[in-house]
């Protein structure tokens, strides 16, 4: 068998697949650098037969066709982090056992030491690529494709191991429920080491022949210059990135702030994922932008599940429906289903789920039910559509006989005047169980205290979900994608 994202480029040649800072490449192009690139990978065995092969490129061309190229030569690509210290670099490439290394030149002096200390084939995206195609494999795609390592609250990050059968199922499922066509055109902004930006974006973008132009880093000012150009049909970013949109609107003169919100009007869908959204900022944007935004639910194990819909009534703080070819289910501790209107865990099954953490046999057995994948995420179902509660291990807090949200506390306090950002944790107390704490930033010049918050908060949200203790930062420690991270933010307290 071939790859269908692959094989489906070739109805699309003329058309322009990557526009990137060092030029546009059509899906031509896209198609004869990745079989270059697979053909020197091969310079030895005629299939890598599931190798792992690591790579740190930045956004763009070189990107793309080092992804495909990965792929074309029967590899696994194992995506690194732009930003991530050599530490962690170094952990994802023993945990996978990466045999390659590829690296954009500006990371050879990172990536360079640790191939040599492990004997590891090294290859920069600089080097001479051969003229002459060698005869590709023939890729099943029930195959490993791809390991994405996964944050996690505890422990060190899982490869998330999904074959190109899943990655299709994930893409495929997006395409029909937001109206992919040819003639779309998307501003990626996300990292490349996380599903959101490689399937969502680039891999649905790429599947039906359309346009994504790539920023080598995200930068507010330039993306809202590519928005003013009012070439774009579609934009998804994580809630942080609308945050410091949002600060750059704010800041510019009456006349830039019109052509600003034009530019957004001409899109035809906008989307909010990776974490969750707080109502100001979805109010806020709507002003700005005309656009109501899309939240979906997904995770790097079970691509997307959930998603309001692209036609349609959106609620605020929901996540829609399944999305095609996707079954979900609300259980409780004992995996019995939940009554209707009552909280639950969300259990998964889709074609679109992981195949394997890599080389955790017992964590993988212990991550499903049967046919159904735990999430470790508590929802409920209420107005016909589904609201994140949060983590099961961290935004659930136990206080005082009480199971209380943390991610509805955090959606009150956004609504305080006074408070830009903040992060609800639960923290070990012998009387409560747990403690209900906030961490904080504040506008300038503000002068909240704890005893003010609590009384704002007690005339909105009950007494035992009112913050017992606040810490006010200058800045709220998060991930790559912008999610908060919980287990640091406890550790203020």
């Amino acid at each position: 068998m071939t790859l269908p994202l692959i094989d489906r480029a070739i109805a699309h040649e003329n058309n322009i697949a990557i526009v990137a800072s060092i030029g546009t490449f059509t899906y031509r192009d896209l198609r004869q650098t990745a079989a270059e690139i697979a053909t020197n990978l091969l310079h030895q065995p005629a299939d890598l037969q599931e190798q792992r092969v690591a790579f740190l490129i930045p956004p763009g061309f070189e990107y793309v066709a080092t992804l495909w190229g990965i792929w074309q030569a029967g590899g696994v690509a194992v995506p690194l982090c732009v930003v991530h210290p050599r530490p962690e670099l170094e952990y994802v490439i023993a945990d996978s056992a990466a045999t390659i290394i590829i690296a954009h030149p500006d990371f050879a002096d990172r990536l360079r030491p640790i191939a040599e200390e492990r004997n590891l084939r090294f290859i920069l995206t600089s080097e001479y690529l051969p003229v002459k195609i060698s005869p590709l494999p023939r890729i099943d795609i029930t195959r490993r494709a791809l390991i994405l390592y996964t944050s996690g609250t505890t422990g060190k990050p899982k490869g998330v191991v999904t074959t190109h059968q899943n990655i299709q199922a994930q893409i495929t499922s997006l395409v029909t429920a937001w109206k992919w066509t040819a003639s779309d055109r998307i501003l990626h902004v996300l990292p490349l080491h996380h599903i959101h930006g490689i399937i969502n974006v680039l891999s649905c973008a790429l599947w039906v022949g359309a346009e994504c132009q790539m920023l080598p880093k995200f930068d507010a000012e330039t993306v809202w210059q590519r928005i003013m150009a009012g070439n774009l049909t579609l934009f998804m970013a994580v809630p942080t990135i609308y945050v410091k949109l949002i600060k750059v609107w704010e800041t510019a003169d009456g006349e830039l702030q019109k052509q600003m919100s034009a530019g957004c009007r001409q899109m035809r869908l906008m989307i909010s994922g990776s974490a969750a959204l707080p109502l100001p900022v979805l109010e806020t944007w709507q002003n700005i932008s005309g656009h109501f935004l899309l939240e979906r639910y997904g995770m790097t194990e079970i691509g997307m599940a959930l998603s309001n819909p692209l036609h349609g009534e959106r609620l605020a703080g929901y996540v829609g429906n399944p999305l095609p070819e996707v079954a979900v289910r609300l259980v409780d501790e004992n995996d019995n289903l939940v009554a209707p209107g009552m909280p639950g865990e969300i259990q998964v099954h889709s074609p679109s789920v992981f195949l394997e953490y890599w080389q955790k046999p017992e964590a993988t057995a212990r991550a499903f039910c049967d046919r159904w994948f735990r999430t470790g995420d508590f929802a409920i179902f209420e107005h016909g559509s589904y609201r994140i509660l949060g983590r099961m291990s961290v935004d659930i807090i136990k206080t005082g006989g009480y199971k209380v949200s943390a991610l509805e506390i955090e959606s009150v306090l956004f609504a305080h005047p006074d408070i830009l950002e903040c992060a609800v944790v639960g923290i070990e107390d012998p009387e409560w169980g747990e403690r209900v704490c906030a961490a904080l930033v504040l506008r300038p010049e503000s002068d909240l205290t704890l005893a003010s918050l609590r009384s704002w908060a007690k005339e909105r949200i009950a007494t035992y979900k009112v913050p017992a203790q606040i810490v006010v930062v200058e800045e709220l420690p998060r991930n790559a994608m912008g999610k908060l991270t919980k287990p640091s933010i406890a550790q203020l307290f």
